[in-house]
C-alpha cells in the first residue's frame, strides 16, 4: 500500500475541512441543543460535488477513489455526525448502490442527478421490527399488472424528510425470508409514500432521522433494482458501502475528540500543574491516538481494496467495528478529561460522546460484526465474489475548482 497522499486528494480533503469549519462548526452547537436539521447545507454539499465525490465523472461524479472518500468523511465528521450521515445514506447506500446495481437507463434516471447534487437520497432497509434481521422485513411488494404495490413502515430512516429518492427494500413473500427481497426506487411524491421525524434522540440531534410510511405506492416495475429476490444480496452489498464511511467518519471522531483533550490539557491546571502531566490523562490521551492511527490503517486497507474492485465485506466489517468502539471509547475518555465540563454542552465532548454511541448500533451493531469476524476465522463464512463498483483515478479536477 501507498501511503502517501495525492495532491488531489490533499486538496479535496482540505477543502472539505475549510468549508465545514467555516460553515458548520460555528453553528453546530445551537444546532444540536435545539435539535435542528438544515436541509440548506445538504444543498451546499452538493454544490461543492460532496454529494457524487466517488461516482465516475460519465454519471455526473467526481471520480474521486475510495481513500479521498474516507478522508472527507472523516473531515467532516471531525466538526458533526450528521454531515458524515448525509454521505454515508445519499453516496454510500444509494448512489454507489445505484451505480453496482442499476441498469443504464436507471444510472442515467437517478444517478446522474443525485451525483450532481440535483437530487438527494436515501435508503430504507430498517423498519420497527427488524434491523439487523434484514431478511424478515414485512414492507411487502405485490405485482399488479407493469407496477408493483407496496405496504409497509420504515423506521429510523436518515434525510426521510428531505430525500427526494428512497431505495426501498420490501419482500415478495414473508414465508420466503432474505430470497423474497426486491429493491425499489420510490420519488417524492408518489402517492401514498409519507414521511415524518423522529424526535428524542440520544445524539446526532442536528441531523434529520424520520419514519416512510408506504400505503398502496405504486412503484413501476422499471423501478425494480436488479432481479426479484436480489434485494438481500443488494442491500448488503450497499451496507458495505455504508459500513465504509462509517468507519471512515469515526475516524474525525476520534481525532476531534484528541483535539479537544489536548487543549483541554494545556488549559486546565490541578495541584499546581497542567492536567496533561498527569500520567493518568496521558493514558487516555494515548489510548486516543492508537485507536485514530490503528482505526486509520483499516479504513484505508479497505479502501486499497475498493478501489481495485475487490470484495471487502471482512476487512470492512473489522474496520467499522474497531473504529466505532475506539471513537465511543475516546468520546467517553475525553468527558472524563473535562472533568464536570465535559458533562456540560459548553465544551463539545458531550455532543462527541452522543453521536459516537450511535455508530456502535447502526450498519450492523457491535455484536453482528464480532460474529461475523468470528465466523471469517473459524470459516464458517466465505465470500462469494461480488461486483464491486470501481471508481476511475481520474477526474479530480471536477471537484477541487469548486470550493
Amino acid at each position: 500500500m501507498d501511503f502517501e497522499f495525492t495532491p488531489e486528494q490533499i486538496q479535496v480533503r482540505d477543502m472539505v475541512r475549510e468549508w465545514a469549519q467555516r460553515e458548520v462548526a460555528p453553528f453546530i452547537r445551537e444546532w444540536d441543543a435545539q435539535g435542528e436539521y438544515h436541509p440548506e447545507i445538504y444543498r451546499r454539499m452538493g454544490e461543492l460535488g460532496l454529494l457524487g465525490l466517488p461516482i465516475p465523472e460519465r454519471y455526473g461524479g467526481g471520480g474521486f477513489d475510495y481513500v479521498a472518500l474516507a478522508l472527507v468523511c472523516e473531515e467532516l465528521e471531525a466538526v458533526d455526525t450528521f454531515l458524515r450521515v448525509a454521505i454515508s445514506v445519499h453516496v454510500g447506500l444509494n448512489s454507489l448502490t445505484l451505480l453496482q446495481w442499476g441498469t443504464e437507463e436507471q444510472k442515467q434516471r437517478w444517478l446522474v442527478p443525485q451525483a450532481r447534487g440535483e437530487k438527494l437520497a436515501t435508503f430504507a432497509l430498517t423498519e420497527p421490527g427488524a434491523g439487523s434481521d434484514a431478511g424478515h422485513i414485512q414492507t411487502r411488494a405485490v405485482r399488479n399488472g407493469d407496477s408493483y404495490v407496496l405496504n409497509g413502515e420504515k423506521m429510523w430512516i436518515s434525510l426521510a424528510n428531505t430525500a427526494d429518492h428512497f431505495l426501498i427494500f420490501a419482500t415478495l413473500d414473508p414465508t420466503l425470508g432474505h430470497r423474497g427481497l426486491c429493491a425499489f426506487m420510490v420519488e417524492r411524491g408518489t402517492p401514498g409514500l409519507t414521511t415524518g421525524s423522529i424526535h428524542g434522540k440520544l445524539g446526532v440531534r442536528a441531523g434529520d432521522t424520520g419514519w416512510i410510511s408506504l400505503q398502496n405506492v405504486r412503484v413501476p416495475a422499471e423501478n425494480m433494482i436488479g432481479e426479484p429476490g436480489e434485494g438481500f444480496k443488494i442491500a448488503m452489498s450497499a451496507i458495505d458501502q455504508g459500513r465504509f464511511t462509517v468507519a471512515a467518519g469515526a475516524c474525525g471522531l476520534i481525532r476531534a475528540c484528541l483535539e479537544a483533550s489536548v487543549k483541554y490539557c494545556h488549559e486546565r491546571q490541578a495541584f499546581g500543574q497542567e492536567i496533561g502531566r498527569f500520567q493518568l490523562v496521558q493514558q487516555m490521551i494515548a489510548k486516543m491516538v492508537r485507536g485514530y492511527e490503528t482505526s486509520r490503517l483499516l479504513v484505508f486497507r479497505a479502501a486499497e481494496l475498493k478501489n481495485r474492485g475487490i470484495r471487502n465485506t471482512r476487512e470492512t466489517s473489522l474496520a467499522k467495528w474497531h473504529a466505532c468502539d475506539c471513537a465511543f471509547e475516546a468520546a467517553n475518555d475525553a468527558v472524563q478529561i473535562h472533568g464536570a465540563y465535559g458533562y456540560s454542552s459548553e465544551y463539545p465532548v458531550e455532543r462527541y460522546l452522543r453521536n459516537a454511541r450511535g455508530a456502535v448500533i447502526y450498519e450492523g451493531t457491535r455484536e453482528i460484526h464480532t460474529l461475523l469476524q468470528a465466523e471469517y476465522a473459524l470459516g464458517y463464512r466465505v465470500d462469494k465474489p461480488l461486483r464491486c463498483p470501481q471508481p476511475p483515478a481520474q477526474g479530480y479536477e471536477t471537484l477541487a475548482m469548486r470550493s
